[in-house]
């Protein structure tokens, strides 16, 4: 594997695990007040073209952290639209 590869999959794996207590936070205290809309659709919009771009250079450092990153925010921007009220 080259390093730049192993360097793309290390890279994603911090900041995608980074979204994970957030995300647990969310469904756990049932509470999405704190968490902005707009900056949800943001990040999911942008995630997904970074997914795109990955697939389109067949890079699979960005393909596989970008799809659990944007299943994240999914799950996010779900517990936004059920506990941010």
């Amino acid at each position: 594997m080259d390093w730049r590869e192993l360097l793309g999959l290390i890279a994603g794996a911090l900041t995608t695990t980074g979204f994970i207590p957030q995300v647990r936070r969310l469904f756990k205290l049932r509470s999405a007040h704190e968490i902005s809309l707009p900056f949800t659709i943001f990040f999911i919009t942008g995630v997904g073209f970074w997914l795109l771009y990955g697939v389109l250079l067949g890079r699979l450092s960005i393909i596989i952290w970008n799809a659990i990153t944007l299943a994240l925010g999914c799950a996010m921007l779900y517990a936004k639209l059920r506990y941010g009220r």
